[in-house]
């Protein structure tokens, strides 16, 4: 059955009754509520990749193509929408929070209400066929992160962090999460690790030295996909609208992006 447009929106606006999801108050107990959902596959996507790093700002939606809340990806790719249907760009199907609700909305929601949207986003949207699905998960450990890798079937995650000590310390949250859930780790993304200066084209590890990041991988067994540059040109092309990869595809950064992209499609069989 095709979702319907106003499905979400019916669900938001559950949170004015005193009953948020409609749930019976006598009788049978929804299987939710009797323990963990059941993981199934997303209708007609292969593959599924989830991409965390348990703590904000270190560029997750900048490595992945869709995320839970918003308003990353309708940033990023210049689209705006309010129904079920994926929307594309750069030849990139993408499905937000951030097109539902409207970029400045805070989605402040009780556990019942975030389990219900993470059901209609990960299970109602018609993605007409896709060979692999990212989620951008967004940043903890907590109910969200676990009812997504509760209700399907992952075939991998990967983390990302900055060479930042606190960066690390909540990436390594992320890492045990993937672990206590059974989630394959495929690997790790060192986001930000060095400024090359435009003048005397020095490289400086602005947020500390990539050692951390080297020994991070090495104590937890995880392979280190690549190390993106802090560059100007990334934040700006995404406040354009335009992913770095498209506006400047011969860039270091964009081929550090696509080298990172076909290293996961092997370790998933694509």
């Amino acid at each position: 059955m095709r979702a319907t447009p106003t499905r979400l929106f019916q669900t938001i606006r559950f949170l004015q009754h005193e009953n948020p999801l409609g749930l019976p108050r006598t009788g049978s107990i929804p299987r939710m509520q009797r323990g963990l959902p059941e993981r199934r596959k997303i209708k007609d996507v292969a593959k599924v990749v989830a991409v965390s790093s348990a703590k904000g700002g270190v560029g997750k939606s900048t490595v992945a193509d869709t995320d839970i809340f918003g308003p990353s990806i309708p940033t990023l790719f210049n689209l705006s929408d309010n129904q079920l249907l994926p929307l594309s760009n750069y030849g990139v199907k993408t499905m937000s929070m951030g097109y539902l609700v409207g970029e400045d909305a805070p989605v402040v929601w009780r556990g019942l209400m975030v389990m219900k949207a993470l059901q209609q986003l990960l299970h109602e949207v018609e993605w007409g066929g896709l060979d692999v699905l990212v989620l951008d998960l967004p940043p903890g450990t907590g109910d969200t992160q676990l009812s997504v890798t509760q209700q399907v079937v992952l075939d991998g995650s990967v983390i990302v962090t900055t060479p930042h000590t606190l960066a690390i310390k909540d990436a390594v949250k992320g890492i045990n999460m993937f672990k206590k859930v059974s989630v394959p780790l495929l690997g790790l993304v060192q986001n930000m690790s060095l400024f090359c200066c435009p003048h005397c084209h020095h490289d400086t590890a602005v947020f500390g030295s990539n050692e951390r990041v080297t020994a991070l991988c090495h104590d937890y067994s995880i392979d280190l996909l690549g190390d993106i540059p802090l560059h100007q040109n990334v934040g700006d092309d995404g406040q354009r609208g335009k992913p770095t990869v498209v506006a400047e595809p011969e860039s270091d950064r964009a081929k550090a992006f696509m080298d990172i992209a076909r290293q996961v499609g092997v370790k998933i069989g694509l």
